[in-house]
């Protein structure tokens, strides 16, 4: 009996381990979107891991990559992906239904992203704790500060401020909400946080929007005249069409306003891809080319492809786009994608973090963009690379 007891157990540990061979290794054949999501999990066991956190934190950058996981659960109904989500948000919310590493009157939209998970993990579980952090968020926009015009200060700190990058952390998850819980009550007050800054950020001779604009224009950094930051930085640029097409999602196609939302995305995508490299790929500085310092940056480039191709699926956006989207990915590929021999990818060139203000003072300016640091496998970069990768199914 010992000895067939013996046996058996050797048998199991053989099965358990040879099963974590294959796992380790990630298969050549599998799609792009998988071989990220595997790679990130490969790095990151815990999903609060990523962005190299060593405890649990509520944040934007989960939640967009978990988003992205989301995405791939729907395609492909491999549970591990569910899990990796599930797990990340009982990590930061406790038993009671409150986020330990949430602050609520900082007013910071930045907060409001990850919540974007919080819908799906309600629908399927019917836990009440994710109920209650959704309606917590939805009370920090309720009393999130305004702008004289009506749009959402970025942060308490940033008084009188709206970036492009706040578009993407509160609109989606708003319009989500209001539509879901609310009959939509609040779709109008959606559309013009759209309308308030494609009026005052975007530039009159290329179409781009820029990063920031101080509507007090007291800000160093703020232009005296129209209050815009002095560059385009890509990447602001593709938070702001991310946040237009997942809006889109929930916004009813019979609201008067949807049609707006749609022009103002034809609008930026038609100016984006004037910017384009000849590889296909954007630079860090939108309009700056090859410029000494400017880089091809992998963030914004993922975003943009999101973007465009998603717009294309969802008629939003003719269909040469997704062709153009397609042709952005091979270079993506191409140039700043590494693959070790274990099958687990890198996304290169990336740029780690950029904003407004703060301390150290962050000016806008060309040189300040160009000089942030860079980062390989930035979540900024590998959450819309999966996303991307969806749309156009690679």
């Amino acid at each position: 009996m010992c000895k067939k007891n013996s046996y058996c157990l050797f048998f199991l540990l053989f099965i358990f381990s040879n099963g974590f061979a294959q796992i380790n290794q990630i298969p050549n054949t599998i799609k792009w979107s998988e071989k990220m999501a595997l790679s990130i999990m490969k790095r990151h066991p815990e999903a609060y891991q990523i962005d190299e956190k060593t405890a649990p934190k509520w944040d934007y950058v989960h939640g967009l990559v978990l988003n992205s996981f989301q995405k791939l659960y729907q395609k492909t109904n491999d549970k591990k992906y569910f899990d990796y989500v599930k797990n990340y948000a009982d990590a930061t919310i406790d038993s009671l239904g409150n986020v330990q590493s949430y602050q609520y009157d900082n007013f910071n939209i930045d907060m409001i992203a990850a919540g974007n998970i919080l819908f799906d993990l309600y629908e399927t579980t019917a836990d009440e704790r994710y109920l209650k952090v959704m309606q917590q968020l939805r009370n920090q926009l309720k009393n999130q500060p305004r702008t004289q015009s009506g749009g959402f200060w970025h942060k308490k700190i940033y008084p009188n401020q709206m970036w492009l990058d706040g578009l993407y952390m509160g609109a989606p998850y708003y319009t989500h909400y209001t539509t879901q819980f609310e009959k939509g009550k609040d779709l109008d007050d959606v559309a013009n946080q759209f309308k308030i800054i494609q009026a005052n950020a975007t530039d009159a001779t290329t179409g781009l929007l820029y990063h920031g604009w101080d509507e007090s224009k007291q800000m160093p950094w703020a232009n005296k005249t129209t209050g815009c930051s002095p560059n385009f930085w890509s990447r602001s640029m593709g938070w702001y069409m991310m946040a237009l097409v997942d809006v889109l999602d929930f916004f009813p196609k019979e609201h008067p306003r949807h049609k707006e939302l749609v022009n103002y995305l034809n609008q930026i995508s038609k100016s984006i891809i004037k910017q384009q490299d000849q590889s296909g790929l954007w630079y860090q500085v939108t309009d700056k080319g090859s410029s000494e310092g400017n880089y091809i940056e992998s963030s914004a480039s993922s975003m943009f492809i999101y973007a465009l191709a998603k717009g294309a699926n969802k008629g939003y956006l003719p269909k040469k786009y997704f062709k153009m989207a397609n042709k952005a990915f091979d270079a993506l590929i191409k140039d700043l994608i590494k693959t070790d021999a274990d099958g687990q990818i890198h996304i290169t060139q990336a740029c780690a973090v950029a904003g407004l203000g703060g301390k150290p003072y962050r000016d806008g300016s060309y040189s300040y963009y160009v000089n942030e640091r860079k980062k390989d496998d930035d979540p900024k970069a590998t959450g819309p690379f999966i996303l991307a990768a969806l749309e156009l199914n690679r």
